[in-house]
């Protein structure tokens, strides 16, 4: 299994617009082979003092996958070309951390 958390930043106000989108498209991965968990998230402000202040314009998206295959079929898949052309306009970057079990 795999993991990957995804730090998607998008332009300032668009976020609601945004998961809009996303609400969409987390049916359609989770079915897709191989797809253990998909779901957006969004920064919880806390007094903790190891926590950077809450990002307005970011949205962090928890995976798991069976195996790297899947992450990549999950690439190439026609709904996630059709989910980067409804936020091309919202879109600032991505950042992808993939990871596996460490034990």
């Amino acid at each position: 299994m795999i993991h990957v958390v995804a730090t998607i930043t998008v332009q300032p106000g668009t976020r609601p617009a945004f998961l809009d989108v996303f609400r969409w498209l987390t049916p359609l991965v989770r079915a897709e082979a191989g797809c253990i968990e998909y779901l957006a998230t969004v920064d919880v402000p806390t007094t903790l003092a190891v926590q950077d202040a809450p990002r307005p314009d970011v949205v962090t998206v928890i995976e798991k996958w069976e195996t790297v295959e899947a992450l990549y079929a999950h690439g190439v898949a026609p709904h996630m070309a059709e989910y980067r052309e409804k936020v091309k306009d919202y879109f600032v970057s991505v950042k992808l951390q993939v990871t596996e079990p460490a034990f």
